[in-house]
């Protein structure tokens, strides 16, 4: 079940709005000491009637009570206002931080190649300078991380080049020598047989030069052993 909302005005019959406000008064205050009381709260009431009558309670001292509310209300104050002036700076600061990001994207855009109708001579020649100076930074950086390589490759070969001549030493081996002593001889090999083929050829020449070759005329003459 729903029920109404009450509406609630002034009072206009005087005796019934000072009889009402005895009791409501008496309701207040007795409420109030209750929640001090059971709550164990620093409580304190001030109520003037409508002919100015002064009634109170506190818990405690009602002057210490008004000014602990007045320096926590100040208090609040304080926190409202700086608050209040952080987040005045915190809009300015994005709103600077924004412009400052539309300069930049305007700025890389341009040294992209794009939006150049609008700059002028000045602005292009700028653009210019600061695109040789950072292709200057690059290749400065390329040549550097090249000489690196470079470096460490030839760390690397030292390194190979030190632990082969320690095998070398460790197991007594010279396989350059040893080539050219196997060399040396498939060379004298060579050379030998090419001496006895030019031997024989020579004694072969020499043979062939005792066969007679001299010239006659008449029918040939046939030899009998």
């Amino acid at each position: 079940m729903v029920r109404g909302k009450i509406e609630m005005k002034r009072i206009e019959n005087a005796t019934s709005r000072q009889v009402t406000f005895s009791k409501r008064r008496s309701g207040l205050l007795k409420k109030a000491y209750e929640l001090s009381v059971l709550c164990d709260a620093e409580v304190a009431v001030i109520v003037f009637s409508q002919k100015g009558r002064l009634y109170e309670f506190s818990s405690t001292d009602v002057q210490k009570t008004i000014k602990r509310y007045h320096k926590h209300a100040k208090g609040a104050q304080t926190n409202t206002t700086e608050v209040e002036r952080y987040m005045q700076q915190m809009m300015h600061d994005s709103a600077e931080m924004a412009k400052n990001i539309e300069i930049l994207e305007a700025s890389q855009r341009r040294l992209l190649g794009h939006d150049l109708n609008s700059c002028s001579a000045q602005e292009l020649n700028q653009i210019s300078s600061q695109l040789e100076r950072s292709l200057l930074i690059v290749r400065e950086r390329k040549a550097q991380l090249f000489m690196d390589q470079i470096e460490r490759l030839r760390a690397q070969e030292r390194i190979l080049l030190e632990e082969n001549a320690k095998l070398h030493m460790e197991y007594g081996a010279r396989p350059s020598e040893q080539h050219v002593v196997q060399g040396k001889g498939v060379g004298a090999a060579s050379y030998n047989w090419m001496n006895s083929s030019q031997i024989s050829s020579s004694q072969t020449i020499s043979d062939s030069d005792l066969v007679e070759t001299g010239l006659f005329i008449g029918p040939p003459v046939v030899r009998c052993e």
